[in-house]
């Protein structure tokens, strides 16, 4: 069984008009309109509805990348995180 700590996801925030940041990632934090949802490498398959709120990227290197974003949705499958926001920035 793979070592699911060396592991990475791949992420993308998308907005309605352009890519606002992608990259490696440790962890991603949302809030979709279940509640608050924490993404790691290895996580089962997840479609998701965005609520409006922030997005918590960790990258690998420790770094901390918010985005404040509504109306979208956020994917995640074989370690690959897309999130589409109907609005969104970085702050």
């Amino acid at each position: 069984m793979a070592d699911v700590s060396a592991r990475e996801l791949q992420v993308s925030v998308v907005s309605a008009d352009r890519e606002l940041w992608s990259g490696a990632a440790k962890q991603v934090v949302a809030r979709t309109t279940i509640g608050q949802i924490g993404l790691l490498a290895g996580h089962e398959p997840v479609l998701g509805i965005l609520a409006s709120g922030e997005v918590r990227i960790t990258t690998t290197d420790g770094e901390v990348i918010t985005a404040q974003a509504e109306d979208g949705f956020l994917s995640l499958q074989n370690d690959v995180v897309t999130i589409v926001a109907g609005a969104a920035e970085l702050v």
